[in-house]
This record gives structure tokens, sequence and C-alpha cells, in this order.
């Protein structure tokens, strides 16, 4: 199958920054998109900023400038570049991404595990 594993979360206050890590890994022949999600107590799931082939980028306006989606060459990590933050980006992020499978029947979408952000005013 397919794991996403992220890490980089913690406590940092407002106007501080953050770098989350997403590392890729299982029978996977190729990635049609990835992103970062994020879910806040009492609130719905909502994307953050996410990638697909061909180097295309989008963010949500609430982050927009503010955070930066990237990949390493080697194209097995997901950073998120979080700065600036603020109260409101406290949430539980998440590391989402379509792929397609070595074995016919295992593509398709997956999530990591998610890793906390606090932001203290």
């Amino acid at each position: 199958q397919v794991q996403l594993v992220e890490s980089g979360g913690g406590l940092v206050q407002a106007g501080g920054s953050l770098r989350l890590s997403c590392i890729a890994s299982g029978s996977i022949f190729d990635i049609n998109s990835m992103g970062w999600y994020r879910q806040a107590p009492g609130k719905q799931r909502e994307s953050v900023a996410t990638w697909r082939r061909g180097g295309m980028t989008n963010y949500a306006d609430s982050v927009k400038g503010r955070f930066t989606i990237s990949r390493d060459n080697a194209k097995t990590t997901v950073y998120l570049q979080m700065n600036s933050l603020k109260p409101e980006d406290t949430a539980v992020y998440y590391c989402a991404a379509n792929v397609v499978g070595i074995r016919a029947g295992t593509g398709g979408d997956y999530w990591g595990q998610g890793t906390q952000v606090t932001v203290s005013s």
C-alpha cells in the first residue's frame, strides 16, 4: 500500500514559523497530486496548499503569501513552510496524495496520520 507520514508540528508563538514534512513510501508508481489539509476542533477539514503534476500549486486565501508547498529533488518528501503563523492556523495538519499504484487497484487517495500545529497568542 501507500504510507504518508507527517512531522514537524509543534507549539509556536504567533508570528513564528514551522516547517512540516511529509514522507511518501510504499507501492507508488507516480503521483498525480499532493496537498496539505488542516482540521481545527469542531471544524471541517479544509485545503491549505496543493500541488499537481506540472508543478501547479494552489493556496487557500487565508495562507497565501505566508505558506509555501514544495517537494525535494528525490520526490519522496513534500514540505509546507509556514511563516507568520496566526492563532487561527491552529489545527491538525494532514498530508494527502492521489497516487498511481504499482499494482492495479492500489491507486487513489491516501492520507497521513496528521501532525498538530498550535499557535499561541
